[in-house]
Formats: C-alpha cells, structure tokens, sequence
C-alpha cells in the first residue's frame, strides 16, 4: 500500500485527500494513492488496491468518454513518462497518469439522475435542488423523469463545497463556460449510466471537473466516475424510498455517523478510534 509519496527529484507534490500532483511542465503527474476521506478528513487506515482502483477506472472512463468531449490524459504508461520519473516506475504502475496541464473551472459539476444525498435534504427542505424544482411527492433515492445539473462551490482544503445554481455558476465561470460543462455533463452521465446499467450498476449522481487548456478549450480533467467522484448503486437491490446500498464510500460515512458525539456544521467528532485521525 502507498500512502504517500516523495518522489526525490521531481519536486514536492500538492497534495490532496487521496492524490499526490507533481508539477512537471508542461504536464502534471496525479499519482493516486490508498488514502481514503470522508467528510474532509482523511482516514488513518489506507484501503488497499485504492490508488490502482481509481486510476484504472478514471483510465477506461477518459478513453469510452473522448468522443463526447477531449480530456486531459496523455498516459498511464511510466514508460512514456519524462526521463525525471523512471527511478519510480514500479511506483507510479497501474496508480498515476500523466496529463496535460489544465486552469480548472471554479466549480464542480454534478449531474444527479437519483434524489440522494445533499440533493435529498435540500428537496425535503423546499422541493428544489440548487433551484431547480422539483414535483411534489418525490422519496428518497426515486430516480428522477430527467438528469438534473447541480453545480457546487469549490471549498478549500478542510471546507465543505457549497450548491449552487446555474445562473450563479454563470457568474463564476463565464455563460459559454457554463455552458459547455453544463451540456457535457449530462451527456456524460446519461452515456456512462447506459453503459453502467448493462452491468447491474446505477450511478445515482457523478462529478465531473473542466478545465481549460492552453488553447483556451474546455477539456475534462481530475479522475472520472470513481467511486470518490460518485455514488453507485447496484440495480439489483434498488428499492427507493431510503437510502440504497452502495459501491462507494457511503459505508465508511454510515460507520463515522454511527460514532458521532456531536456535531457543528460539516465538522465532527467520531468516538477515540486508533485507525483515524480525528478533525476537531
């Protein structure tokens, strides 16, 4: 398992909940590790196999999904890597890809096709998901008639992303930006929710990021439906009106809740557990 890495020689990497980011001009290398969070706070136990996990998936997803819209992936090959990288060839195997550079979008875009999640709060307070409303009636996790685009703030590190709606995201991002993810997204979710659901699989809702690249288009970038970046259901199961079993890391939430105290906002105290570190 891999936990963290210090690559001598290429810099020191920014480092995410889950990912390390080696700036390599004019390309980033995303190294993922076995990291796991919940609620912004990173656990102290890694899951094993996590890192290659999500790199796999993120790799299958940007190559089905390039004819929707270009993305930022150049390879996943340590072969193919600048000269600077070989010593940690056995390293970066199977866990890292090299991308092009990209200025990212000042929001996230989520496309929700189930009422769940923050989604389910905000339509049990108002009937409406970042402003856009929705019928009465509706329970918990019921797919809903169309896919529906919610974007969210991008919080700072230890911070939790804020929804917001489309004319706000307009105002952040500029209206052709918007746009363009806006149309992405949903093409993106209704074409990998098809494919998924061949298998037994539903996503329930995804997040997508956008950035621009050096010519100034908007390409996809970050990783791509993983279970860090959605919620996944499996379709065998799936009876709405509560919540459903899932492929993500719902179940490491469900047991962080289980052993709440108290509570202030997004921030939490889990009862003394050696395997986490603990986010007063």
């Amino acid at each position: 398992m891999i936990t963290e890495t210090n690559f001598s020689g290429i810099g020191i990497p920014r480092r995410g909940k889950v990912r390390d980011i080696y700036d390599l001009s004019p390309y980033l290398l995303i190294v993922a590790t076995d990291r796991i969070s919940a609620f912004d706070v990173v656990m102290g136990t890694p899951i094993p196999f996590k890192g290659e996990t999500l790199t796999g998936m993120s790799k299958l997803w940007f190559k089905k999904t390039s004819h929707i819209i270009p993305n930022h992936l150049l390879t996943c090959n340590p072969a193919k890597y600048p000269e600077v990288c070989r010593p940690y060839t056995k390293e970066l195997a199977g866990r890292s890809m090299l991308v092009k550079k990209a200025k990212p979008l000042a929001v996230e875009c989520v496309v929700r096709g189930y009422l769940s999640g923050s989604g389910w709060k905000s339509y049990q307070e108002n009937r409406t998901v970042c402003g856009i409303k929705l019928p009465p009636g509706l329970v918990e996790s019921q797919k809903l008639s169309t896919p529906i685009f919610t974007p969210s703030t991008k919080a700072p590190d230890g911070e939790h992303d804020i929804n917001i709606g489309y004319l706000d995201m307009m105002a952040r991002v500029g209206g052709t930006a918007a746009a363009i993810a806006q149309i992405a997204s949903l093409d993106l979710y209704r074409y990998s929710s098809e494919l998924v659901r061949q298998a037994g699989i539903i996503i329930a809702d995804t997040k997508f990021e956008f950035g621009f690249d050096d010519d100034g288009n908007i390409i996809l970038i970050d990783e791509l439906l993983t279970p860090d970046f959605s919620r996944f259901w499996p379709a065998d199961s799936y009876r709405p009106g509560g919540p459903q079993p899932s492929f993500d890391k719902q179940f490491l939430r469900d047991y962080l809740l289980s052993r709440r105290t108290d509570t202030k906002g997004h921030r939490f105290r889990v009862k003394p557990c050696p395997s986490f570190f603990i986010k007063n």
